[in-house]
């Protein structure tokens, strides 16, 4: 993981170490009380604008226009409940999710949650790795085999923000978040939407036939990220730890406050991908499948601004999200089986399934949709662990669930299950 995992202490961390107890002594106030908590929602969030949403975010929006906009909303509400759920397990314990686990499931469950975790996170890296690879080809003209390359470089490179310390690499990320955003909100305004439809459609949940609703499964399977549940309460257990009941409650605070924060950006970018897709080709009448295609309208609609920013949006979501994904594979192999690798290595053997992908010339666009079918099948096995954990009283303490939020979190798994369910019958029958 980072190098706070590693029990080294980093003159980075001290300083952020020190900002953050002045805070919580109230020796601070105003946005300064906030900052120096600021961040791990952001590593979290930015799976959650990985190159999976963009297939089906665009697919979703050419072919029912703005229906499916409350499903992105509505897993958006979910992420939040979830995430902070993950944040306050490391608050409260100073352990993350797979960690707790391995020390409270029999040895075979442990071991089959790190085997399906690990197969998530294949998924999630074969999403991620196409859409950057791809999103190289569209704006360079760079044939996709070679593009996978630049991708497998440029990945390694990123591996270097996360071994210098969580500071530098959640500033790394919120940059590139906010060039995801940048270029999406450039695409808005050249669209135009009908701002009416996004108003209803988001707070209206409806449904046209079967295929809405397998998509509807694809667009929760690609926003509530498996990998990230896992990783939040990582990313927290021990960058500030409190010293009491009043500190650790004070702490959740705060991390929920940047939660709420990198949610709503998220959020914000995934439904900016549908309503471009449906202002543009759904009003035209076109079904859109392929980035590829996608691409290619933008610039024939719209002109290559448009078009460009697409690409950076997928480039940047895939780099980003692949570091993100790369560190969650550390963190599930040492919590659930006590085993490390390198991470480079870890990172040059999740490269291996897209550069056979790629090589073998699979429809990348297809491969994406794939990748989040597979992922929705992987919440519940981080979910429901989660949601038993943090309704724990002797696990969490002062920061035990209140039961309201075990009911909520509860429905969430319940809903998931079934969606699931559905999913599994119409694939394969």
């Amino acid at each position: 993981m980072l190098k706070d995992r590693t029990q080294t202490k980093s003159p980075q961390v001290n300083k952020t170490s020190h900002k953050a107890q002045a805070a919580l002594e109230g020796e601070v106030s105003g946005v300064k009380r906030f900052l120096p908590f600021l961040g791990p929602a952001f590593i979290a969030a930015v799976a959650y604008i990985d190159p999976g949403n963009f297939a089906t975010n665009i697919t979703a929006g050419s072919k029912y226009g703005y229906l499916l906009l409350w499903v992105i909303f509505a897993s958006n509400l979910m992420a939040v409940l979830i995430q902070s759920l993950s944040a306050k397990l490391g608050i409260a314990t100073r352990k993350n999710l797979p960690e707790i686990a391995r020390e409270r499931v029999p040895k075979g469950v442990s071991i089959f949650l790190w085997i399906q975790s690990e197969l998530v996170i294949i998924a999630t890296d074969l999403a991620e790795f196409i859409g950057a690879a791809l999103g190289l080809y569209l704006i360079f003209g760079i044939p996709m085999v070679e593009a996978a390359v630049i991708t497998a470089v440029a990945s390694f490179a990123l591996l270097e923000f996360q071994r210098r310390g969580y500071r530098s690499f959640e500033a790394v990320i919120g940059v590139m978040v906010l060039a995801v955003v940048m270029a999406f909100a450039v695409q808005i305004f050249l669209v135009k939407p009908d701002l009416a439809a996004i108003s209803r459609s988001t707070f209206i949940p409806r449904f046209q036939g079967t295929d809405s609703i397998l998509l509807a499964a694809g667009i929760l399977g690609a926003t509530v990220m498996p990998h990230v549940i896992y990783l939040h309460s990582s990313l927290t257990q021990n960058r500030v730890i409190g010293k009491n009941d009043k500190e650790k409650r004070q702490i959740f605070k705060f991390e929920f406050i940047d939660i709420l924060i990198a949610m709503i950006i998220a959020g914000a970018i995934n439904m900016s991908m549908l309503v471009v897709s449906a202002a543009l080709f759904h009003k035209h009448g076109l079904f859109i499948e392929d980035l590829d295609i996608a691409f290619n309208k933008l610039n024939e609609y719209i002109g290559p601004v448009a078009s460009i920013s697409f690409g950076l949006g997928l480039l940047i979501a895939g780099l980003s999200s692949a570091s993100v994904g790369t560190l969650s594979g550390d963190i599930v192999m040492q919590g659930f089986i006590k085993k490390r690798i390198n991470l480079y290595v870890r990172r040059a053997i999740t490269m291996i399934p897209p550069l056979l992908i790629i090589i073998l010339g699979v429809n990348p666009t297809n491969a994406l949709v794939m990748s989040q079918i597979i992922l929705s099948f992987g919440i519940v096995f981080a979910l429901v662990p989660l949601i038993m954990f943090t309704s724990n009283k002797k696990i969490m303490g002062v920061l035990v669930n209140h039961r309201v939020t075990t009911i909520l979190a509860w429905i969430v798994a319940f809903l998931v299950i079934i969606l699931n369910i559905f999913l599994l019958w119409e694939s394969l029958f």
